[in-house]
């Protein structure tokens, strides 16, 4: 895999700026956003324009397959450790890496591979250095996430036939995740939620063994894997006839997801589209059973940085920029009746978005 050489110089430029020589990356997305190794096991050194890539033997030919941009090490020791020693032999002394990645086990770990005399100091703490780079998804990296989110709009259209009362919600989400591996998913991006009657009031209703009723919503939230990049869509449908204020719920929250959209552009804040989503659901009454932000950002992690919720006390809001690509799902949960989410993925322009989701979301009756 070619990575674009401007992802290196954009990553020295901001490890300069963190005031470091040298930025030690162990995040998984991170190595392979940098170098293109998609192995489970890791390290990757990066000083100016050297990077060096870290990993043990059972990697050795899918390095040298898959890594672009670095010098491959294979070895023995913890990936993170012979990192740490190499940066010591190259002269590094101040060395940033990622806290919001880091266990304090292993940056304990880390120091002990230090000389005595360098552990106080060795290490520069930062936030996000890479992560804050992919937030902004380059051209390749936008055409794969629309082969994944239309994958996941053709596998909903299929997987509606098998939705019907009395078939369990482990049966739907088999079905779906079946069919999307014959179609060319690696994996799902996480595990599928598939809740139906009572259930739909669970945001996070994972399936489950309880059969879907003759009569009540069923909300559908999965997410494709192709070429490492997610997709995430989330559609609700209904069995049968509409009872008292189910289909007014599905409205609003239509009206409220179609609000969201509406305000995504380029330097609007993330806490401006959630009020915007948020404020159709509570002038319609329901503002109180939407208790999850608006959206977040997606690529190769299913949750990635911006965050579209509230805002929150001494955490700076985040302005969204044109190639950032996040999805809108507002949702209103009623306990034990019943629940509605709608979601697209949408991709953040200069003056709008692109939904890369486009299945159409008005009622659907089975």
């Amino acid at each position: 895999m070619v990575i674009p050489a401007e992802r290196r110089r954009k990553i020295a430029r901001a490890v300069a700026k963190a005031g470091a020589e040298a930025l030690l990356v162990t995040h998984l997305p991170d190595v392979r956003y940098l170098t293109g190794f998609t192995g489970s096991s890791a390290a990757l050194l990066v000083k100016g324009s050297r990077a060096t890539l870290f990993t043990d033997g059972r990697y050795t030919e899918q390095a040298q397959h898959e890594v672009d941009g670095a010098k491959i090490v294979i070895t023995e020791k913890p990936a993170a450790v012979a990192a740490c020693e190499l940066a010591v032999e190259q002269g590094v002394t101040l060395c940033a890496f990622d806290s919001a990645q880091t266990t304090v086990e292993g940056l304990e770990r880390m120091k002990a591979a230090l000389p005595a005399k360098q552990r106080k100091n060795f290490f520069v703490a930062t936030t996000a250095l890479v992560a804050g780079l992919r937030e902004i998804k380059d051209e390749v990296e936008q055409e794969t996430m629309r082969s994944a989110a239309a994958l996941g709009c053709r596998l909903f259209e299929q997987v509606l036939e098998e939705i019907h009362p009395g078939a369990t919600e482990m049966e739907v989400a088999l079905a779906l995740e079946f069919m999307a591996r014959l179609a060319g998913a690696e994996r799902m991006s996480f595990e599928t939620i598939v809740a139906g009657g009572s259930r739909s009031a669970l945001p996070h209703g994972r399936a489950s063994s309880a059969k879907l009723p003759k009569r009540g919503f069923v909300t559908l939230d999965f997410g494709v894997v192709v070429n490492g990049y997610c997709s995430d869509m989330t559609r609700t449908v209904h069995l049968g006839p509409a009872r008292k204020g189910e289909f007014e719920l599905y409205e609003a929250v239509l009206d409220a997801q179609l609000a969201g959209v509406a305000a995504v552009k380029a330097g609007i804040s993330g806490t401006e589209v959630d009020a915007a989503a948020r404020k159709v659901l509570e002038d319609a009454g329901y503002g109180e059973y939407f208790t999850h932000g608006t959206g977040h950002g997606v690529g190769l992690e299913i949750h990635e940085s911006p965050r579209l919720g509230k805002k929150r006390e001494g955490v700076p809001e985040t302005k969204l920029k044109a190639g950032m690509i996040v999805t809108i799902e507002p949702g209103a949960y009623l306990p034990g009746e019943f629940g509605v989410r709608i979601e697209d993925t949408v991709l953040v322009t200069a003056t709008g978005c692109e939904i890369l989701t486009p299945t159409p979301k008005a009622w659907i009756e089975l």
